[in-house]
């Protein structure tokens, strides 16, 4: 099927440039954004779980936090 996509230019240059640099036309770089837009398990990325520290605080919402202490907090 056919359809038209309106691309401003500068995005347009990226995008040729982005498939020539792989070796594929426009054409392939598009259908692969759109496949792996629409089936994301196919591309081999799976959502992984993220755990974040709890840092108790008496004062909920007023944590006073330096990039010290959040190093302290991460990396023990």
């Amino acid at each position: 099927m056919r359809t038209t996509v309106d691309i401003p230019d500068s995005l347009y240059r990226r995008l040729k440039s982005a498939a020539a640099l792989r070796g594929c036309s426009v054409k392939e770089l598009i259908l692969r954004g759109v496949s792996a837009e629409l089936e994301p398990t196919t591309s081999g990325r799976r959502k992984k779980t993220v755990r974040l520290p709890i840092i108790d605080s008496k004062r909920p919402g007023w944590l006073d936090l330096t990039n010290q202490k959040i190093n302290e907090i991460l990396f023990p």
